[in-house]
């Protein structure tokens, strides 16, 4: 498999582009400012886009270049796409994403973590009105614990889409495993799988907190 391949198993695809790998390392140190976070953030947002939709169907449709007519490639009409947030940090990610794809509808979902329990507790909740005419890709920069994740997925499957898939920065192999425990369906799309988890629910090597990182709080 050359390095710019995605590997890829049946439930997860890592996302090797050098562009991507190189961006992340940047992501991860320590001494990376806020703005540059914040910026690299919307860069990798816009590189993982990329990879996550490169089998959207396309239709032909005739069109006239400035020299002759001729059948081109377009986007089939009948898969829209609806991007939805898990704040706060998913907006880093979404920022990029809506650069390349700018017609596609967003929706949010607020979910903060317990510290002591680790579980997601809602504060928000938004979606368009027509998402089960649509496909779903859930964003989100760490895909942790998983408890996030789970908590968003299953609030969004109430609403019956037509597919989801979920889009991280990083994963640990704990929140891979606990996320396809509850949902086998649905497919992650990350830049990189760390090692594990600390006592704190914390990505290791990771980035830190995600969220206070882009937005310059603790």
């Amino acid at each position: 498999m050359r390095a710019t391949e995605p590997a890829m198993t049946a439930k997860v695809t890592v996302i090797n582009h050098p562009l991507v790998q190189h961006k992340l390392t940047l992501i991860r140190q320590a001494d990376t400012s806020t703005a540059k976070f914040r910026q690299l953030l919307k860069e990798v947002g816009m590189l993982l886009a990329y990879e996550v939709t490169r089998e959207l169907p396309l239709k032909y449709e005739e069109i006239q270049t400035p020299l002759a007519p001729m059948l081109a490639p377009m986007l089939a009409p009948d898969k829209k796409m609806v991007i939805v947030s898990i704040m706060r940090a998913g907006m880093g990610l979404l920022d990029g994403i809506l650069e390349l794809m700018p017609s596609a509808r967003v929706g949010h979902i607020g979910l903060y973590r317990d510290p002591s329990t680790l579980v997601a507790i809602e504060y928000y909740f938004k979606l368009p009105h027509d998402v089960a005419q649509r496909d779903i890709l859930v964003v989100d920069p760490m895909l942790a614990t998983g408890n996030s994740a789970v908590a968003a997925v299953d609030r969004i499957k109430e609403f019956s889409p037509m597919s989801i898939k979920f889009l991280c920065l990083l994963a640990a192999p704990e929140g891979i495993e606990h996320f396809h425990e509850q949902h086998p369906d649905v497919p992650i799309f990350t830049a990189a799988i760390d090692e594990h988890l600390d006592e704190q629910g914390y990505i290791l090597p990771g980035l830190g907190d995600a969220g206070d990182r882009l937005y310059g709080t603790k």
